[in-house]
């Protein structure tokens, strides 16, 4: 996920289409490079369990995922809660080397 989002297209085209969904012809229009080019931005997005594609008739429409974002910012507040407990502590540790 974070692999996928570390791209500019990439994130902007996961912004667009959290709330609203929208064609990949759509999103083209918007950027300076090939269809061929969102699809495969859109294809790494959908990988990354970002956004999800539906087909209406020949459009294929391009939805946002918010609860992947979800559970990574989860994830990420477990792993800054364990660090600042780490950081707390050896502050302490220090502390009490420094006291003595």
């Amino acid at each position: 996920m974070f692999r996928a989002l570390a791209d500019p297209t990439r994130r902007d085209i996961f912004e667009r289409v959290i709330g609203r969904g929208l064609s990949v012809s759509t999103l083209a229009h918007d950027y300076e490079m090939s269809f061929a080019a969102v699809q495969k931005h859109v294809s790494v997005l959908e990988r990354a369990a970002l956004v999800t594609k539906e087909r209406h008739g020949r459009e294929q429409i391009v939805h946002g995922n918010v609860s992947t974002l979800r559970r990574a910012t989860e994830l990420l507040k477990a792993f800054e809660e364990i660090w600042i407990g780490r950081a707390t502590r050896i502050a302490e540790i220090l502390g009490e080397k420094g006291s003595e």
